[in-house]
Order: C-alpha cells, then structure tokens, then sequence
C-alpha cells in the first residue's frame, strides 16, 4: 500500500508547548491521575469566567449570526477595535484596517503567508511564544531570535537584535506584555525598536494580547503609538485572556503606517482573508461589548485581586527555593524562573518537565519550548488559585530538593 507522510512544509514546524509532554500528561489523566496543569495560559479550567454582558450580548444575537460575515469582520466589531485605539491616542487606524480572526492564531498566520517568500528572516524574541517562530517556518521563512536580557528584567537587548538584520530581514516581532516572561517593556525600548525598523525598512508585528492584564503601576504603551506613518506595524490582540473567553476565538490584527507603500502585501492579506470566508461570527458580536463595557480585568490584577496574588504567592515561593530565581511579571500570566546550572545539572529540560509530571503530578513547559538557548529555564502559569500554587510549588520543592539532572 501506499504510505503518507507528513509535508516537508513541517519539517521545521515545532510547538512543543502542546507536544510530547502534554500527550504524556494526558495519558496519565487517561489511567486516572489528576494533574496539575500548569503548562496553558487557559483561563476557563482555574474558575475565570466570562462576563456575563458577553454572554447575554453572543446569545441576543445568535439568530443573526448564522451566515457568513465580511472577511474581515462584521462592521460593528471593527468600528468598536477602531475607536479601542482612538481611545489609546492611535489615530491611523480605521475600520477597514481591521481585520478579525478566529484568535490572534490565525492572523499571525495570515500576515506571515502573506509576504514571506523561501528564506526571508523575521526577528523574533528569545524566548518567545513558539507560535511565531512555527508560522514563519510553516510560510517559507526563518525565524532568527534576538536575545531578551534576564539581566534587564527581560527587556530586549537592542544591540543584539540590530546584530542580526540582514539583506533578508523582513520584519521584527515584539511581544508585549511578554509571553513567557511577564516582561513589560519600556517606552525607551519600544522607540528604539522603532527606529531600527524605520531604519532598515521592516515590518514590526506588535503582538499585544496582554496589554490588559498589568499588575501594580505598570503601563503599556501600544507600539503602533510610535511607529506613526513611518513604519508599517501590525498590531494583534484580542478577547481571549483580559476577557477570560479563549475558546470563543475572538481576535484582531490592526494595520497602521504606510499603507499605500504597502499595497500589494495588504492585497495578500486579503486574499488569504477570503479564502478562509470569515472569523466566528457569534464571537464578533461579543466584540463591541467587551470594548465598550466595564472592564472586569481591573478586579482581577488589583490588590486583592485574584490574579495579582497568585503571581505574588507564586513568586515569593519559587524564589524561596534553593537554586531556583524567577523575575517578577509585570504583566501576562507567567513567570519563567531559571534553574541555577551549577545546582541542578541539567542537559535535557524536556526531561526534567517529564520527571516532575510523572513523580508529582504536576505539567509545565520546559524553556527550550519557547526558543530559549539553554535547558534551565521553565514556564509556569500563575492561574491556579493560591491553595493550588502553594500545594505545586511546595511539592516541586520537594522534587528539586532530590534532582540534580539528568
């Protein structure tokens, strides 16, 4: 018989946060243990549920949403996202700029499908989110990672990223608020990464699904605020994490700058948006009301919040434990501590995320998921309540306290 393999296309392909480690997770769950799941920022499994004003706003309009919808979006949604970054002091961005998607997932793909040709780079972060270093293979492209500092509170490190644009550089991604490190960057950060792509002719894709979720007195500051009409930015972001509704697949890439220059890219943009006809229409219509109605993210990142103490618990803890530092997250929902190398030898972080979830129960991401250089870092997502985070942390303690590497 014939066999059939995979396309080469996907050689090159990897998104480990959803690999081998959580087919091992759930084949444990299949024998009948419980394990903590700590390795998915999904918000619905920890408690956190949607507005009701989003629920009430999707069931109205069920009945009208049974048909497709411009590809890019139902009108109302896209004025909504359009006057969201009126709002932000970002007046480039009109409702034919917006483009909704079945999450930021799939835009992400899109935008890179759309102009990538074999062997163009984008410059993406170290770690990152693995999505993006997936989409630029799986659209003929190389992903080069620029180094994020640890030292610098995660901040990138502006020296190395502009060491690493070439003749074949196309474009920058910034991720901010930081996916996995909770880093927030500074206004002086983002108007240097600014100037680099004016500079060398490059796209900045501006991937902000976080901004809500800041903790203390931090501040975002959206990048398309600074890239003008000098530089082509497409801004990503949408209703899944400030609004707890992940599985609604409620998202949005935003087009700012010189949109007459770039013409013909946006024109493949498009054809890729009709293709796949449109976005989830119940979810557009859940939109205009998240936007426009009271923001319930504040109760959650406020002192007392539930977020905000269980990334304080979850520091305080893991930094507590000998041979373990983590930085502390300004925003998102993780923190991605480091294993000090000389107190835990370890060669293969995939393998020290196997040991801990078969001893203790317990599933994270190894570093090594997220593009980073070395096996001693790893994710560790910060919705469990506060009950559940001290019982993980003191049980991977416990773990540590006997593992020495592999």
């Amino acid at each position: 018989m014939a066999q059939f393999t995979q396309s080469s296309k996907l050689h090159n392909v990897l998104y480990d946060i959803r690999g081998p480690i959580l087919e091992a997770a759930q084949q444990m769950e299949a024998e009948g243990h419980r394990i903590l799941k700590l390795n998915i920022g999904n918000p619905a499994p920890f408690g956190f549920e949607a507005p009701d004003a989003i629920l009430v706003d999707m069931i109205r309009h069920l009945p009208h949403a049974q048909g497709y919808s411009d590809s890019r979006g139902i009108f109302s949604a896209r004025t909504a996202v359009s006057q969201y970054y009126q709002t932000r002091g970002i007046q480039n961005i009109h409702v034919d700029d917006i483009y909704l998607g079945n999450g930021v997932s799939e835009l992400i793909t899109m935008s890179l499908m759309a102009l990538l040709e074999q062997g163009d780079e984008i410059l993406v972060p170290m770690p990152d989110y693995p999505l993006w270093t997936a989409s630029v293979s799986l659209a003929g492209g190389r992903a080069v990672h620029y180094l994020c500092d640890e030292d610098l509170d995660w901040e990138p490190d502006l020296d190395d990223l502009e060491s690493k644009i070439t003749s074949r550089t196309k474009g920058i991604v910034v991720i901010n608020p930081n996916n996995p490190t909770g880093a927030v960057y500074s206004d002086a950060t983002l108007r240097r990464i600014v100037e680099l792509a004016e500079k060398h002719g490059l796209i900045i894709f501006a991937d902000e699904i976080y901004e809500k979720i800041l903790y203390e007195d931090t501040t975002h500051t959206n990048l398309a605020a600074f890239t003008g009409e000098d530089v082509l930015c497409l801004t990503f972001s949408g209703l899944s994490k400030a609004y707890r509704v992940c599985g609604y697949r409620a998202g949005w890439m935003a087009i700012s700058g010189p949109k007459k220059e770039a013409a013909d890219y946006l024109e493949g943009i498009n054809l890729l948006a009709n293709m796949r006809l449109c976005a989830n229409v119940p979810a557009q219509h859940a939109i205009q009301t998240a936007l426009g109605g009271y923001q319930s993210i504040k109760d959650l990142i406020l002192p007392g919040g539930r977020l905000l103490e269980q990334r304080n618990k979850a520091y305080d803890m893991l930094n507590a434990i000998p041979g373990v530092s983590t930085k502390q997250a300004r925003g998102a929902l993780y923190l991605f501590p480091r294993l000090d190398p000389e107190v835990y030898r370890i060669r293969d972080d995939e393998k020290f995320v196997l040991d801990l979830l078969r001893e203790q129960k317990i599933l994270l991401s190894h570093g090594r998921a997220f593009n980073w250089h070395a096996p001693d870092h790893f994710r560790m997502v910060t919705l469990p309540a506060v009950a559940d985070i001290e019982e993980a942390i003191t049980r991977m303690a416990d773990f540590l306290s006997r593992y020495r590497g592999n």
